[in-house]
Parts: structure tokens; sequence; C-alpha cells
């Protein structure tokens, strides 16, 4: 059983133009920004909102291709959601709100409860069975939802953005228990989400989304490695240029020169580690071949540690400790020398 998805869609503004697949067995994240297009693709997954064009499949079965004029509702997919807020009933108790799924699929109301005690039982959730959603915890919330969707047995498990209702203390632990239950699942895990520390816990793949398109996928740890765009950059918090290199000589897109140590030919990316950046008073000592004079445009503090943001000729974020901040001396709109090593700079073709 796998999901194959081509989602070809105009709503508003946004032009989602997307093609996936994914496998049983394993979590497939799907990354982005907000206002990326991650939550209309989940609903166009889920039969909530109809393709413009393309098709969408679980194994045989095409829930959606427009070119033959294949649609199949919502309620006659084996597809469950865990929506963000969770959506469960104010008025219904822990029990009946896992068994509202089985009811609305026709089984009768006492078989119902008795699976969604089985659910509640396997979640850990037995002593809150009779408890209305408003007496219950973040973390018990989003257990009973995943309660629900996993009660009529589906085959496609879709959850959106599942921890961002929580507080930073709660997500931890949630995510780990969220982690351990979605190991007992043999269909295919789809999971949207803003937060690469969720994507990183859970997903075995991660696709990014920006702005209807897919800009990389692969494990976390390799997109982190060689990020392809601005934003992947910013997420996993290293700094990229775009441009060229010949030989041993990048050209950023704005013309600025680095010496870097792998030699190459053609259009290529290099990424630079905050923390390989160093900053000086004066020009350093030594005759370093990337070194120039920049302005400090901004400053952000973080407990320890410290990002610096600097100016042209080549726009980079430098990290360092506060004690090295203060050695400095130095403020925003103040002048300040660059050096890095060519060894610390990784470059590959784009």
């Amino acid at each position: 059983m796998h999901l194959s998805a081509t989602v070809r869609l105009r709503l508003g503004s946004l032009d989602l133009d997307v093609d996936f697949e994914a496998k049983a067995g394993e979590v497939v994240a799907i990354l982005g920004p907000n206002a990326a297009g991650k939550t209309t693709l989940l609903r166009c997954l889920a039969g909530l909102q109809p393709i413009d064009d393309g098709r969408i499949a679980l194994g045989d079965t095409v829930f959606d291709e427009p070119a033959s004029g294949t649609f199949v509702a919502a309620e006659h997919r084996p597809v469950s959601v865990v929506f963000q807020d969770y959506l469960l009933f104010s008025h219904l108790n822990a029990l009946d709100n896992v068994a509202f799924g089985l009811r609305a699929r026709r089984m009768p109301r006492q078989a119902a409860r008795d699976r969604a005690g089985v659910w509640l039982e396997r979640l850990g959730l037995t002593d809150h069975a009779q408890h209305r959603p408003s007496t219950l915890s973040g973390g018990q919330q989003q257990r009973v939802a995943l309660a629900r969707a996993l009660a009529t047995d589906p085959q496609l498990l879709l959850l959106d953005e599942p921890l961002a209702a929580l507080d930073a203390g709660t997500r931890i632990s949630v995510r780990r228990d969220l982690r351990e239950h979605l190991g007992r699942f043999d269909g295919v895990r789809v999971l949207i989400t803003h937060d690469p520390l969720d994507a990183y816990s859970l997903a075995d793949r991660v696709i990014i989304l920006e702005a209807g398109r897919v800009t990389q996928t692969g494990t976390l740890a390799d997109i982190a490695a060689h990020p392809r765009s601005r934003y992947i950059a910013q997420l996993v918090g290293t700094n990229l240029l775009s441009g060229t290199i010949k030989g041993t000589t990048f050209t950023s897109a704005h013309g600025a020169i680095l010496v870097v140590d792998a030699e190459d030919d053609g259009t290529a990316y290099a990424a630079i580690a905050p923390s390989a950046i160093a900053l000086y008073r004066t020009r350093p000592d030594g005759s370093p071949r990337n070194v120039w004079q920049t302005t400090i445009t901004d400053i952000d503090r973080l407990f320890d540690r410290v990002r610096v943001s600097l100016g042209d000729p080549l726009p980079l974020t430098a990290e360092l400790t506060t004690v090295g901040l203060a050695s400095l001396d130095r403020h925003p709109g103040d002048e300040i020398w660059v050096s890095i090593k060519a060894t610390e700079i990784t470059t590959y073709p784009s």
C-alpha cells in the first residue's frame, strides 16, 4: 500500500503544484512556512478539497482524478485526520468522541463504544473515558483525537500540526508519545508541520514545501547538510549563498568572491555555518584568504549565544558567545572585520 499524489490546484493566491509518494510504514512530513500550501494539500488528500488536475490514489484505488471524472467523497475514503485543534465535541465525553467516527460509519452504538474503549486503553486514557474535553490536558485531548482517527482502521492517517496547540513544556513529552503511537500504525502516515523538531523526531522522510512547490526532499539530516533555498537554510540555522564556482573560486550572485576548499565548475550553492564565521575589531593577522570589512546590521541575543547579522558584500549571520561579543565591543552600525576559512565553506551543485 502506498499513497501517490499529483496535486494541481489554484485557490485564491495559492498555486499548488505538488507530486509525491508515501509508503506504508513510513512517516512523511510536509514541512514548510505559513501559507506554503501544507494544509490545503492535506485537505486535498482527505477529500475536503477537490483538485483541479492531477491524481490522488492509495494503492489501486483512485480518490481524485479530474481527467476521468473520479472523485471519492471524504466520508468514503479510508482516511483519518487529526486536526491541529483536534475538533473534539465539547458535549461528548472522551469515549463518545472516539466512537463518533465509527457511529458515522453506521456501526451499532454499543459496538462503537466497545471499540472506542479498546483504543482509549491502548493510548492510556481508560481513566478519562467519561471526561469531557474541557477537563482534559492538551496532551490528553490529542490522544483522544488520535484514538478517534485510528479507531476507524484507516489506511491513510493525516496529521495537521498535531503539536501546535500544546505549550512548549507539554510538547516534548507528547511528541515522544506520538512517535510511539505512530510506530504501531501500519498504514501510510503524512504529517503536516512548520516545526523542524517535529519533522526530525517523527518523520522518516521530509518534503519541503514553499509557495506551493516542493523545493527539497530527503531526511532532515540530508536537507540540513545541503539546503537548497534560503528558507531551508534559515530553518536549519546556516547561511546559504547561490552563485557560480570555477576551480576553488566561488562568486556569489551579487559578485562577492570566496576562496573554497573543493574544486568544481558551474552553478553552485555555498553553505557556511554561523559558528564558522570569525569576527575581529581590526584586520586579522596573517594572510587569510577570505577576509573583508563590513557593517553589523543587527544583533540578536539568545541565552548565552549571540547571532550577528552582517551587511554587504555578503549578508551573512555569524554566531558567537555573549562573552565574545562583549570583547569585540561592537553594536549595530559599527564596522567589523570578517574571516572565514576555505575549509569551512561547503559547496555543491545548484
